[in-house]
């Protein structure tokens, strides 16, 4: 389906259901692209460029979707032409949103997208767990909460060429969090109209 403003886009995503209550063995994909560019390695649009890849534990995927939704929607990523779109990949283990590209070799272009993605869709660098560790005479007279920091939510990146090669979209992925030096993205940019996109959900066998 294709959506030609922000509130056909709405409207249309209302009726959709959320990750959060697709309960599945297989595979169900969510994609968001941009009008005339197809959701393949192979496409024109594609085949030379790559995807930022989240993965993320069960139950988190939802709320980092729509922010990056937003985020697309609303031309946040202020890289010209290079946004070819969206994926949301519900797995059994977990679930893997990716941002595409048009130009794997535009460096600049590719460190401020890892930037920006992690942005708006708050992407947090170090997440803090509350774990109450209950009544324990033999370490403590009394229950009390327990703070442990640990690295969460990296990103990664893989060209479109490799997953040609591999047949894969996440597999022989590369942790280049660092890859690129760090981009100036203080401050968003204002929203410029929604253009066009194409939104849809798919069950996957593979």
């Amino acid at each position: 389906m294709t959506c030609q403003t922000v509130e056909h886009f709405w409207r249309v995503y209302d009726h959709i259901a959320r990750p959060q209550s697709i309960h599945t063995s297989g595979q169900t994909t969510y994609h968001l692209f941009k009008q005339g560019v197809k959701p393949t390695w192979e496409d024109p649009n594609n085949c030379r460029g790559g995807a930022w890849i989240v993965r993320l534990r069960k139950g988190l995927a939802a709320r980092f979707w729509e922010e990056l939704l937003l985020a697309v929607i609303g031309e946040q990523f202020d890289v010209g032409n290079e946004i070819c779109g969206a994926k949301l990949s519900i797995r059994f283990n977990e679930d893997i949103i990716s941002l595409w590209n048009r130009n794997a070799d535009n460096a600049e272009a590719n460190s401020k997208i890892r930037d920006l993605m992690r942005k708006h869709m708050c992407l947090p660098q170090v997440w803090l767990e509350l774990v109450w560790l209950p009544f324990t005479p033999i370490i403590l007279p009394f229950s009390a909460p327990f703070f442990f920091y640990s690295q969460f939510i990296s990103m990664e990146y893989k060209r479109h060429e490799v997953s040609l090669v591999d047949k894969s979209s996440f597999r022989n992925t590369q942790s280049t969090d660092n890859k690129w030096p760090k981009s100036s993205t203080d401050g968003m940019s204002a929203p410029q109209g929604a253009g066009t996109a194409a939104v849809g959900r798919r069950h996957d066998r593979h």
